[in-house]
């Protein structure tokens, strides 16, 4: 999981917003979710206009709603830096994405290692974060791959977070109640579905209100509604909770169990509260498109090639190659024993974060998006995405 990078705000970054008041109706959200101006590809197109990629960039991410992720531990600043942000979508009239990602142990120690020194500093550091959470709607994005990727903690150490994510949902529902936080459930290829509910359960989901699935991954939407349907129904149907899906990089579907910046990748559909379905709150844009998984950049840096493909256009080149994968494929799972994945489109046995491997070869292929504009210069067309 790559982490993203705060960003400053840049001026003069028209988007063309309308907006609409936001609602805190449980399960029935709406309003016009917000765009952050100071995004690391909003930055990017803003300091490179001339840049041939920039148009393409900035009408196909730029300009879309986007989480910010807090993921820098700083206790002392973290409530003005999640103050700032609400504040500011709240004063364009839309509803702030925030991603918390601090949990102590963070990625298992990949990619993404860091996180709260330990449980008591995370339970602070998560006071001051709520405390900046103002009182209107805002949805909160609770520790990405906390409950999905366990590996490598103990029985006991598995219980400690879970109740210190319990303790997280108490705190910012208290901090603020319109606030709406989803726990983590990995995805539709990841664990299966009573398993997910099982450590949802376990984390106080029953106090949140509801989960998120496919955060920094590439699973269909399709998919992920079907996967969250089976969580839902394992959580005994419980009308308060609904799902969140991450739709930022799966218009384009997986590619196999790759998870670190496969090529051919799309953005999906505009992020929305408007989902037309009774389960989803939310179609969000939580991963930051171009931001990238350590493989076609270091991880949580913009990557202008990276999400140039990711809008429809260009490739990434081999030089940007940082990282190994198996030369075969690999099974693999999150807990001890192998389990198959079946799925309408495919059937796989595999994990999205094989950590451990023997053989290797070179990981983020040199292989080209197929998807291309009709016009070179028509950056205002639209691409079909498969859902």
């Amino acid at each position: 999981m790559a982490v993203p990078v705060a960003g400053l705000a840049v001026a003069g970054l028209a988007l063309g917003l309308t907006t609409i008041a936001p609602s805190a109706s449980a399960g029935s959200l709406s309003g016009t979710l917000y765009v952050d101006p100071s995004t690391q590809s909003a930055r990017w197109v803003a300091a490179n206009p001339n840049d041939h990629r920039a148009p393409v960039i900035r009408d196909r991410i730029a300009s879309k709603a986007q989480s910010r992720w807090v993921s820098e531990y700083n206790p002392s600043t973290v409530q003005s830096t999640v103050s700032s942000y609400v504040t500011a979508a709240n004063s364009a009239g839309q509803v702030p994405v925030i991603t918390a990602y601090m949990i102590p142990n963070r990625d298992c120690g990949g990619a993404s290692a860091g996180g709260a020194p330990d449980l008591n500093a995370y339970a602070t550091w998560v006071k001051n974060f709520a405390s900046g959470l103002g009182n209107q709607l805002v949805l909160v994005i609770l520790e990405p791959d906390s409950l999905a990727l366990l590996t490598c903690l103990s029985s006991a150490e598995i219980t400690a977070r879970s109740n210190a994510l319990a303790n997280a949902v108490t705190t910012i529902k208290s901090a603020n109640p319109n606030a709406k936080v989803y726990l983590d459930a990995g995805h539709s290829a990841w664990n299966a579905a009573g398993e997910a509910a099982n450590r949802l359960r376990a984390a106080g989901v029953m106090q949140a209100d509801g989960f998120y699935s496919n955060v920094s991954n590439y699973r269909y939407t399709a998919d992920e509604i079907a996967f969250g349907r089976n969580v839902l129904a394992a959580l005994g149907s419980p009308a308060s909770l609904h799902q969140v899906i991450d739709v930022s990089r799966n218009g384009n579907g997986p590619l196999g169990g790759e998870w670190c910046d496969p090529a051919g990748r799309l953005v999906g559909r505009d992020p929305t509260l408007d989902t037309g379905e009774a389960t989803v709150d939310g179609f969000l844009w939580v991963k930051l498109p171009g931001e990238a998984d350590g493989c076609a950049a270091s991880a949580g840096s913009f990557s202008p090639d990276l999400a140039y493909q990711l809008a429809g256009s260009g490739t990434i080149t081999s030089s940007t190659t940082t990282t190994t994968r198996p030369t075969t494929t690999t099974t693999t799972t999150t807990r001890p024993t192998t389990t198959t994945t079946t799925t309408p489109r495919t059937t796989t046995t595999t994990t999205t974060r094989p950590r451990t491997t023997t053989t290797t070869t070179s990981f983020c292929d040199p292989v080209a998006s197929t998807a291309t504009f009709s016009s070179a210069t028509d950056t205002s067309l639209t691409y079909a995405y498969r859902a």
